[in-house]
């Protein structure tokens, strides 16, 4: 039984190294071809990329204490944390990417067309899923919440990514400057939604 607790903690471990590199080099993408474009989409997107480097960095944290057989509690305490952290700055993400659409809307502010924005969110739509599904697995497996919640991180990723290619073909096809200021929008309730679970989880009061 050990022994196939360490494997599930090593393949954990991989998994989560492996996202954590993809949400850097999605953030840098993201976020840049954001500014340049001038896609509050696009900045929301690297931004979420940017506190899935956080989410990660520190369910990594968790799997080397259970990997240096660190006691139950302590394992409990950090994903708890890891939830408040997450949670808390994703609902200040939901306000700020309000506020900027919302200025955009009144100011009739349209973003340009980003190819390196629209590429990196075609590769998140196709692998976000697949790296929810193996953390879900993992997750039940070492009966870890934390991880299982990180995988939905994954599919609120590819949610904004897939609302990021509407954004952007709306914009470039069809020429409504309004539809990256309402994607963003809708947007808002993905985030907002995974901050507050997340958020109630670190507090204790998840269901």
């Amino acid at each position: 039984m050990a022994n196939e607790t360490g494997n599930l903690v090593r393949h954990s471990l991989r998994t989560e190294y492996f996202s954590t590199g993809w949400m850097v080099f999605e953030f840098l993408v993201g976020f840049y071809s954001g500014l340049k474009a001038g896609s509050i989409l696009l900045i929301a997107f690297g931004l979420d990329s940017c506190l899935e480097i956080v989410s990660g960095s520190t369910l990594i944290w968790r799997l080397r204490k259970e990997a240096n057989g660190a006691p139950a509690a302590e394992i409990k305490h950090a994903e708890r944390r890891s939830s408040l952290i997450v949670g808390t700055v994703l609902l200040l993400l939901a306000v700020y990417v309000t506020g900027v659409a919302i200025a955009n809307l009144v100011l009739h502010q349209a973003a340009d067309t980003s190819f390196s924005g629209m590429g990196i969110a075609v590769a998140s739509v196709i692998l976000m899923p697949l790296l929810a599904l193996r953390k879900r697995s993992l997750g039940k497996q070492l009966h870890s919440a934390a991880l299982t919640e990180d995988g939905m991180c994954n599919i609120t990723c590819a949610y904004m990514a897939a609302t990021v290619l509407i954004g952007a073909a709306l914009t470039a096809w069809v020429g409504w400057w309004w539809s990256d200021s309402v994607a963003a929008l809708v947007l808002v309730y993905f985030i907002a939604s995974e901050g507050w679970e997340a958020f109630q989880a670190g507090r204790g009061r998840a269901d």
